[in-house]
This record gives structure tokens, C-alpha cells and sequence, in this order.
């Protein structure tokens, strides 16, 4: 019998929660970007956003460690003047999966936003709503399965998330450990079992998340 320490999946969960809300607002206002805009630069912006999705997680976890390790301009800067540390903090393991996770929830709003039948926006428009209150009055209701499909898959890849987090966030115990790094931990050093449980665990926790998150963005039927 052994004790199973429950930081890493709190961590998980905190990471996870801050990840997705974070996803929620960016991703939606690209989103919305680029189904509406055409602006010089646009195909570009649409690369670099779904570019972690194509990039091994590894990859992407050693670019954003050249930005912003503590020895790097970047890193320093932060760290000296506003006394954030990225490299090697828990905050880092947020920056990782909220890069990582950010493609899910721009690819899925944004196809629910191209859905909705600009007619219906312009027609608000002509009636004297501002473009905000056009997007919070027509896109978003009309859209919103959408982007409640991006916030769920968001959540699940950013609760997971693995390779760009241990080469930002590191394999700290009790700092910067979430659950998927402690799963490889323990079957790094050969304790099968206790790897077992922090699967077991890991998977019944996504699972009741995700059904959580489903009840709570579910659009009613009238």
C-alpha cells in the first residue's frame, strides 16, 4: 500500500481551469477575428495559430524555454522588473498548455462563428447595435455550441499535457509536478503501481471534468 500525493492533480485541475479561461478569451476574439476580418497578414496569423498542433509538444516547450528562461532577455526582464518567473514555475505550466491547448478552442469557435449568417449580424447593425453588442447579442448565442465544444476539448488537452509543460515548467515535486509528469515519474522509476493509480485517477477526474463542463455550457432547447 502506498500514500498518493494529490498536489500534481490539483495542480493539474488549477493549470487546466487558468489554461482554458485564458483559451476562452484569446481564442475567442481570434476566432472571431478570422471568420470576419480579411486583413493583410490574416494567413499567417491562421498558421502561427494552429502551428502547436503540428509542432511536437517538446519542440514547442524548448522555443518557449529560449524565450523565456531565466537567463534569456525576456525571462530576465519579467523577473527583475515585475518579479514573474515563467522557466520553472507552475506559471509556466499555464503559458505551456495554454499555447498547446489555444488551436482547439480558435479552429472550433471560429467554424461556429463562419456558421452564423452575416445577414443577422448586419441587420443589428442597421438597427443601431455597436459591433460588440452585435457579437454578444447575435454571433456569440448563435455560436455558442461552438465554442462550447472548443472550451471542453481546451480543457482536455490542457489537463493532459505533457511535453511542453516538463520542458517549460520542469519535474519539481510539490512545485511545478502535475499529474501527466507524474505519471511519468513514477514509471521512470519503476513504481508501476503507483503509476497505475495516477492514471486512474487522471482518467476518472477528465472524464467527470468534461461532464461537468458539458452541463455547464449546455445551450437549452426551447
Amino acid at each position: 500500500m502506498f500514500d498518493i500525493d494529490l498536489f500534481p492533480l490539483r495542480l493539474s485541475l488549477q493549470v487546466a481551469g487558468l489554461a482554458t479561461a485564458i483559451c476562452l478569451v484569446v481564442g475567442v476574439a481570434l476566432a472571431r477575428l478570422l471568420a470576419r476580418r480579411r486583413f493583410w497578414g490574416r494567413d499567417i496569423l491562421s498558421a502561427l495559430v494552429t502551428l502547436p498542433l503540428i509542432l511536437p509538444p517538446t519542440v514547442l516547450g524548448y522555443y518557449l524555454l529560449q524565450v523565456l528562461g531565466r537567463r534569456t532577455a525576456v525571462g530576465a526582464f519579467l523577473e527583475d522588473v515585475f518579479g514573474i518567473q515563467i522557466a520553472f514555475a507552475w506559471e509556466g505550466a499555464v503559458l505551456a498548455s495554454t499555447i498547446v491547448a489555444l488551436p482547439l478552442m480558435v479552429r472550433s469557435a471560429q467554424a461556429a462563428f463562419e456558421s452564423v449568417d452575416p445577414s443577422l449580424e448586419n441587420a443589428a447593425r442597421t438597427l443601431g447595435r455597436s459591433d460588440l453588442g452585435v457579437f454578444f447579442t447575435i454571433t456569440l448565442p448563435l455560436a455558442w455550441q461552438g465554442v462550447a465544444a472548443g472550451t471542453a476539448l481546451t480543457f482536455a488537452r490542457a489537463i493532459g499535457e505533457f511535453g511542453a509543460t516538463i520542458m517549460l515548467a520542469g519535474n519539481i515535486p510539490g512545485k511545478t509536478q502535475t499529474m501527466s509528469v507524474a505519471i511519468y515519474d513514477a514509471w521512470q522509476s519503476g513504481d508501476a503501481a503507483l503509476a497505475n493509480a495516477l492514471v486512474g485517477i487522471l482518467t476518472v477526474t477528465s472524464v467527470l471534468s468534461l461532464l461537468v463542463i458539458g452541463r455547464l455550457v449546455r445551450v437549452p432547447r426551447w
